[in-house]
Formats: C-alpha cells, structure tokens, sequence
C-alpha cells in the first residue's frame, strides 16, 4: 500500500467539531459495522454554515446533530445542506437540517432522483422478478431472494434504509462553484460508486472533500445492480480517477471515512492498479473453464459471505466482467442452465498473465 500521510491520528469526539483549515470544520457521525463512523464536515460562511453529509437517518444521529447546532455554531444557522450523493449515510439527516433551517439541499440531479426513486418504496428490483433473474443468472440458487428479502427488512433499525428525501433541491453540476466564505468550492463529478457523485475542491485551501469518491484505506463498492443490470459502473469509476488526477498533489484530502489524507494522486494508482489487478484475476480464471459470476467470489474475497455481503460481492464481481466485456476481454454467453457463463477470449492473455503475482483476495466487500 502506497504511504499516505495522515495529519490527524483520531476523530473528533462525538458532538463535537475540529477545524483542518480556516473555515472548514470536520465532525463524525456514528454506523454500524466495522466502519463505525461516516466524517461529515462543516464551511463556514459570512451569514452561517454549510452541512456537507448528515449522516443516518437514526435518532441518535438527530440528537447528536442538536448537540452540534447548539454549541458548535456560535449562533449561526445553516444556510445550505450539500449532499456527495444518495446513500443512506449521506442522506440520513437531509430532511431533519432543511427543515429545521428551512434552507436549500444542494446535490446532483442523477443523485437526487434516484434518491427520491428508492425513498418511496415501490417497485424494489431485488424482490421482483427483475432480481430474481439477475441473482440467477448469476448462479445464486432460488432461496437465495428469501435470504435478501430478510435482509432488506431488518434494514431499518440501522438506519440504511433509504430516507424521505426534502421534496425539491438545487442542482448541482459538474465545475459548478459554490462562493462559501470568500472561497470558491468546485464540483468535481464522479460516477461508479453512484450515478453522479459530487466532490468538492478548493484551490485556496487546497482541500478536497471527496465523499465516498477517494477514500485512503477502503475501496468503495462499486457494483452492478438488478436496476441496471448491463450497467458498466467501474468503467466510468476509473476514467472518474482520471479526472480526479488532476488535484494538485499536495491536496488535504477529507473523505466520508477513515482519516483524512495526503496523497491523493498516489492513492488513485493504488485504487486503479487494484482493480487492473483483479480483473487480470479473473481473466486467468475464465482461461481455464468458463465460469458463473458466482464462482469467481474466491478470486475476489477470502471469506464467507453472508447475504447482504454477497449481493454487493456478486454486484463487484460482475462489474469486473462488464468492463472486461468492454474491452473485448471476456465474452458472455446465455446458456440452457439459464446461467451466465463468462469465458477469456483475448489472444495476449497468455503474454500479460501473471497467476502467482496477483493481489491477495481481500476479507469481504465493505459496506461503502
């Protein structure tokens, strides 16, 4: 792993703030899991404050949130909420803080609606017969929909369940600039995690708030869904790092988890080596006898998955098919078991395939 360089060695306590650059204060919120927190952060502006992230929808986050409106904003109310994107950790606490202040949500368009879309509860893809042939072909056995099905119903009481979202919001676009506090913040888009994932970037303070986009230790999961299920989300994720090579490298990283960080640039190689990697993986795999995507787990992960550990496994796994679909590497196949068979069909894998030489399978997909 490349060395990044870490300027704070812990978080903040809960309900409080620490500054990391005039006007930008950081803060945690608690998640369960081996995560255990999601950082949020603060920018202070001329008539109040900006929220960027709020955190799950839980009453213990709320409350946490009161702590921080009374004794962290010197009496000032938030006048903005920014939202990186649509996932429950971000989106949690969206309505709660618009509503309170009666101030604008700021986020992407692709993020808003999809948010809104899965907020109401209808037409779930996983419980329909759409997932259900997803998961198939796929190689899952038919139980396998009992399984998710509990799995999506215990949702809640973790606050992963999605939302209700504030009924309208203030677009925001890729190289937008929002004026906060006498510095200009940019919108850098991104896409794979999620549809339209905003990252914001200061050039006077040097400073990236990248959300779930970059993050220093894990891998955000990116996945193909049963909503789109010829979706090709880790080809847009890595040209995404592309665009985000071109931070300065001296950048303060502050991403949604883990600390924040120097070495953004350094950080991006790593991210799009591993992924190189782990299709060249499976690539081998495919060599010797087509496979389900299913059976390609091991290459990837070195644990035993439970349901909602395997959906997002399987979700990862075809992604790396689709994109070596993409590139001519890999040919699909529909066959009479109703299973997808995926099998190598480059001529030079021979000359650029290294089996012994591979990264290690990591424990299991995180939750991110």
């Amino acid at each position: 792993m490349s060395e990044l360089r870490y300027p704070w060695d812990k978080h903040p306590t809960a309900g409080t703030t620490q500054e990391v650059a005039p006007g930008v204060r950081w803060l945690t919120m608690p998640m369960g899991g081996s995560l255990n927190h999601i950082n949020l952060y603060l920018l202070e502006d001329t008539n109040g404050w900006w929220v960027v992230d709020t955190g799950l929808g839980l009453p213990q986050t709320e409350t946490l949130w009161r702590e921080i409106f009374a004794s962290e904003l010197a009496g000032r109310p938030v006048v903005g909420v920014i939202c990186t994107h649509m996932h429950p950790d971000h989106i949690g606490q969206a309505l709660m803080i618009t509503d309170e202040f009666r101030c604008p949500l700021y986020m992407t368009r692709s993020e808003y609606y999809q948010a809104r879309a899965f907020s109401s509860m209808s037409g779930s893809s996983h419980s329909s017969w759409l997932g259900q042939a997803f998961f198939q072909r796929a190689g899952m056995p038919a139980d396998y929909m009992e399984q998710l099905a509990l799995m999506w119903s215990k949702r809640a009481s973790t606050g992963m369940s999605m939302p209700q979202m504030p009924g309208g919001f203030t677009r925001l676009q890729d190289n937008d600039v929002l004026n906060i506090g006498g510095n200009e913040w940019r919108i850098v888009v991104g896409s794979g995690h999620s549809p339209e994932h905003a990252c914001l970037f200061a050039s006077s303070l040097k400073i990236l708030i990248s959300g779930d986009q970059v993050l220093p230790i894990i891998t955000s999961n990116v996945s193909v869904h049963p909503t789109e299920p010829n979706a090709n989300p880790l080809k847009v994720w890595l040209e995404s790092h592309d665009k985000f090579n071109q931070i300065p490298a001296d950048t303060l990283v502050l991403p949604a988890h883990n600390l924040p960080f120097y070495g953004v640039r350094e950080r991006l190689r790593e991210l799009i080596s591993h992924h190189e990697d782990r299709m060249l993986a499976i690539e081998e795999h495919c060599a010797q006898a087509p496979a389900v995507a299913k059976e390609l787990l091991p290459v990837l992960f070195k644990r035993e998955l439970d349901p909602r550990q395997m959906m997002m496994a399987l979700g990862e796994a075809i992604a790396h098919l689709h994109l070596l679909m993409h590139r001519n590497r890999i040919e699909r196949t529909l066959n009479e078991d109703g299973l997808y068979h995926f099998r190598s069909i480059d001529p030079d894998l021979k000359r650029r395939s290294h089996p012994l030489d591979h990264d290690a399978p990591i424990d299991g997909p995180v939750l991110v």
